[in-house]
């Protein structure tokens, strides 16, 4: 199939234009010059380089892969019959079924929208970390900052990289980080039945058995089973250990789930979440807010704004 670099180039600058910084929780600023996102910030979004954006926006460049293409789609928050129309156009087939579905719906990413409190994330049936709102990235560490083949729960559990920007440690106790890891690879499990052709979980579990013996051992013990909603320890950099539940929503056309962290009204976990939904991924070393100050904050907003 011949490309229509031309097409192309339109519908991907069209499609930069409609989305705004603060639908993927980047930080809208100041004195922009462009009704979307930059170029940057799609490139930072899709894993690719800003060159490269720039060559696909003026038709030119080389023959985008199909990897490429599916990042830039969730990126622009395309929806299946637009993600179609830009494979058509870059001259690749679009996805084929029976493959794990790494799309995020545009309805799907308005929900993790409306959860502007709660941390809120989507992942592909093999734990890729397609979506994400801006909570997760203040509670987990900025996933944009991530190489998208390390948007991966199994890769960060099993596989770490010290060249990986600083996140927040998932799992308290020895206990809990055991529990983790094997529900992690019985979630695996059962989708290599479900997927036994998906060239990109054969690649994933690859790399797990080549580089983690932690894993090989459990691969060997554990049966297959579905992720299940549970509580999850994150310590965070400067709140420390926050206890938070982690319901897991499925999407069953899509075959990813839905994770959004909560806390009990009034816990110690719950003031945490407030104060990052208002410093968001900024550093809070630079100045470490307590809760409390984070209250007299809010109370005196909310007191300025309903005096008479």
């Amino acid at each position: 199939m011949k490309p229509n670099r031309p097409e192309l180039a339109r519908a991907l600058k069209r499609a930069r234009d409609r989305v705004r910084p603060e639908d993927v929780g980047l930080p809208a600023g100041l004195h922009r010059r462009v009704p979307g996102l930059r170029r940057e910030e799609l490139a930072m979004l899709a894993g690719i380089s800003v060159d490269y954006v720039v060559r696909l926006e003026q038709g030119r460049g080389p023959h985008p892969s199909e990897q490429v293409l599916s990042a830039l789609c969730r990126a622009l928050r395309l929806g299946s019959d637009e993600r179609d129309h830009v494979f058509h156009l870059a001259g690749s087939a679009p996805p084929a079924t029976g493959l794990i579905d790494l799309h995020v719906r545009p309805s799907v990413m308005r929900l993790i929208d409306r959860f502007h409190d709660l941390p809120a994330l989507v992942m592909s049936a093999k734990c890729d970390v397609l979506a994400w709102n801006a909570m997760s990235s203040a509670l987990h560490g900025d996933w944009s900052r991530l190489r998208p083949e390390r948007r991966n729960q199994p890769r960060l559990r099993f596989l770490p990289d010290p060249t990986d920007p600083p996140r927040s440690a998932v799992g308290g106790t020895p206990e809990e980080r055991a529990g983790t890891a094997a529900q992690t690879v019985a979630n695996l499990r059962s989708v290599a039945g479900r997927y036994p052709d998906d060239p990109g979980l054969a690649r994933l579990l690859e790399d797990l058995h080549e580089g983690s013996a932690e894993f090989r051992e459990l691969w060997g013990s554990t049966d297959a089973n579905l992720w299940r909603s549970h509580a999850k320890t994150v310590t965070h950099p400067t709140l420390g250990e926050l206890r938070l539940e982690c319901d897991t929503l499925h999407v069953p056309d899509a075959d990813q789930t839905l994770i959004v962290y909560s806390a009990a009204p009034g816990s110690r976990e719950a003031e945490a979440l407030a104060l990052l939904r208002v410093v968001g991924t900024q550093d809070l070393t630079t100045r470490e807010l307590t809760t409390r100050e984070l209250t007299t904050r809010e109370l005196t907003t909310q007191e300025s704004s309903t005096a008479p």
